[in-house]
């Protein structure tokens, strides 16, 4: 059996092992999606939002993206951000990076990744700049790399903030609060490091008046 059919087949137990314990269980999920939570997450394969939180399907609104990054040029990331704003109501945006994260590893480095990879590493590169400071009086590599993780999940939930999206939603509805978390590899632990509650004032040059 090839390895992707191992994963289909796979698929089928998973799936009777659901209506075996609840034969409606399918049927209840698909007519059902009120999420209270997006997820925008790292691509990579050991962080995935619904095991990791102990939640169900349908519970959390998932984007994923290499090294968990919020650009505004990215339509992808704003399609799923004003959707589950806009449309699904969600009460929660977290954006969840990860210690040890190869994204922000390879944004430490001169290396040069190509034209695609070196464009959205740049982004990461452009944090490190703004911490250099700090960054630079942190001796050990590895726990160097971890600050940065956390600086860039910090980063990240300030450009949320800087959407015309989450702004209406602020200023309309009161919601959604925006957090900041890093899940930690080793030991599977969430470490909150950043949080802005619905209607937290940014920079004025970045608050749109006219919503």
């Amino acid at each position: 059996m090839k390895t992707y059919e191992v994963l289909l087949q796979e698929n089928k137990e998973w799936a009777k092992g659901k209506t075996d314990l609840d034969p409606e269980y399918f049927q209840r999920l698909s007519l059902l999606q009120t999420p209270e939570f997006l997820w925008i997450g790292c691509s990579d394969s050991r962080v995935p939002a619904n095991e990791i939180t102990n939640t169900q399907p349908g519970e959390i609104f998932v984007h994923r993206n290499v090294a968990n990054m919020v650009v505004h040029t990215d339509v992808n990331l704003l399609s799923v951000l004003d959707y589950a704003v806009s449309y699904l109501k969600v009460k929660h945006v977290i954006v969840c990076g990860h210690y040890g994260c190869g994204g922000v590893k390879a944004a430490m480095t001169n290396h040069d990744y190509r034209q695609v990879l070196n464009m959205w590493l740049r982004n990461i590169k452009d944090v490190y700049r703004l911490h250099k400071d700090e960054l630079d009086n942190i001796g050990d590599e590895e726990k160097r790399c971890d600050r940065l993780v956390e600086l860039n999940v910090k980063e990240q939930v300030q450009h949320l903030a800087k959407t015309s999206i989450i702004q209406r939603a602020w200023k309309n509805e009161q919601r959604p609060d925006l957090h900041g978390w890093v899940y930690g590899l080793k030991d599977g632990i969430i470490n909150p490091v950043f949080e802005m509650k619905a209607g937290t004032h940014i920079d004025p040059l970045y608050e749109y008046d006219d919503l």
